[in-house]
């Protein structure tokens, strides 16, 4: 049996890396007693896999990690076990059986919700609001963007969804609601919502977007003059890999990745 765990990454857990993560989680499975699967062979290890892992500095609301198990509790049984082995800064908060056959998270990811906070005592526009739709109104935003084997000009405009500057305007876009999130809150007030592409094809990171807003602005970018807060993850109903960007863009489906999976009852 396969399911999909939905968890949050708050505090002093956004400097814990990727793979510290993944040994925390099977630490954790194992101390809770769920019954996971193994790989067989020589060096045997849990049979789990994550969505589109979280960078160092960053917090979230909307992690996700699928598991094969042998046996299964009921959602609510499974959540309790897992979060009494866990601390107060890493929870699971949601639990979903997926059908035989389901394409792993890692795999669908599509697109991601992103809340932006500029820190306290750093230097930011004050009309940044009506600064970043006039950056929006361009015909393109070309930046150069960088991975680990190439680098090219992309024009980004396409891939930034949706923008909004308060959690109510954002979750009109969206359709998704902004419930109890864990992001750090600063005084200075000045923040961004921003839903943008996110996956294996097209990933474009929300700091190349604050980088591509700071050039238009005239002001010089710093990159830890802001706390990155992931929202959400989203699959798309009609990916479609070989269809046009315009295509692609206009078609597009997002659901929440625990929305693939349905609760498991007692």
């Amino acid at each position: 049996m396969k399911v999909r765990i939905k968890f949050n990454k708050t505090g002093s857990m956004k400097f814990i890396g990727h793979l510290d993560v993944m040994r925390y989680f099977q630490k954790a499975i194992r101390r809770s007693g769920l019954d996971i699967a193994y790989s067989q062979g020589f060096n045997p290890h849990q049979l789990i896999s994550f969505a589109a892992p979280l960078g160092v500095g960053l917090t979230s609301d909307g992690e996700y990690m699928d598991m094969q198990l042998n046996s299964f509790f009921s959602t609510k049984e499974a959540m309790q076990k897992l979060n009494q082995e866990m601390n107060d800064e890493i929870r699971v908060t949601n639990y979903v059986a997926l059908e035989e056959g389901s394409k792993n998270a890692m795999s669908i990811v599509a697109a991601a919700d992103y809340l932006v906070s500029v820190k306290d005592g750093y230097v930011f526009p004050e009309n940044y609001q009506q600064l970043f739709e006039d950056f929006l109104t361009q015909k393109q935003i070309i930046m150069r963007k960088k991975t680990k084997k190439s680098e090219r000009e992309v024009d980004i405009k396409p891939y930034i969804y949706h923008v909004a500057f308060h959690e109510e305007d954002f979750s009109k876009k969206t359709g998704q609601p902004i419930k109890g999130s864990v992001a750090q809150q600063y005084e200075n007030g000045k923040k961004i919502y921003l839903q943008i592409t996110t996956g294996s094809v097209i990933n474009i990171k929300p700091e190349l977007v604050i980088e591509a807003f700071c050039k238009f602005a005239g002001i010089e970018y710093e990159p830890f003059a802001y706390q990155l807060h992931r929202l959400e993850l989203y699959g798309d109903l009609h990916a479609n890999p070989k269809a046009d960007k315009e295509e692609y863009i206009k078609n597009r489906e997002l659901v929440t990745l625990d929305s693939y999976g349905h609760l498991i009852e007692e």
